[in-house]
């Protein structure tokens, strides 16, 4: 199988509870990379608003994620991974032009999509009015911040070919259920 699928979208658009139920349902079936940014964030390093320690902590993020998908890819060679956010992600909190992203990272646009088979995009709640505060300490953002990020991201990953948006929705339940839906249908794609 050895299919790569990217869950990403939006501060508070549900990914992280989409994938929780996934690894429950199909534990042996799939294999997921976790957050970079949560990793690093979670494990002692502080945010911070400064340009240069903005791009320090995303070629972190850049670097951990691609070897975390490496760690799970030789360890789980014959499952599906699903990646909690991917390689392209931290483009969106980048404090410069796209293209010293890609010149800082050695890499550009077309490799990183290349990487993935699908993109999920789950987007954040806060476009549909609803909160995105939850009791994941690392999450900081504003709901405006959150939207602004949103898109953003959504700019970035919609150039992904085989792109799959799961939108905003007052009911959370129906909204993670129809992304779950989404994953499944592109998860049977690669059996066939």
């Amino acid at each position: 199988m050895k299919k790569r699928i990217v869950l990403t979208g939006g501060p508070g658009g549900g990914k992280t509870t989409a994938i929780d139920l996934l690894r429950r349902e199909f534990s042996k079936q799939i294999v997921v990379v976790p957050e970079s940014a949560t990793i690093l964030f979670g494990g002692g390093i502080k945010r911070n608003e400064s340009p240069h320690l903005i791009k320090a902590h995303q070629q972190a993020i850049f670097n951990l994620q691609k070897h975390l998908e490496h760690i799970q890819r030789t360890e789980h060679p014959n499952r599906l991974m699903l990646c909690d956010r991917g390689s392209l992600d931290g483009l969106a909190y980048w404090p410069d032009e796209p293209s010293a992203f890609f010149d800082c990272l050695k890499t550009d646009l077309h490799t990183e999509l290349t990487q993935y088979d699908a993109v999920i995009f789950f987007e954040t709640a806060a476009k549909s009015g609803q909160s995105i505060h939850s009791n994941n300490p690392v999450r900081n953002e504003s709901d405006k911040q959150a939207i602004l990020l949103d898109d953003k991201l959504q700019a970035i990953w919609s150039q992904h070919p085989n792109f799959n948006l799961v939108k905003s929705s007052e009911s959370f339940i129906q909204k993670v259920m129809f992304g779950i839906e989404t994953i499944k249908k592109v998860m049977d794609s690669y059996k066939a």
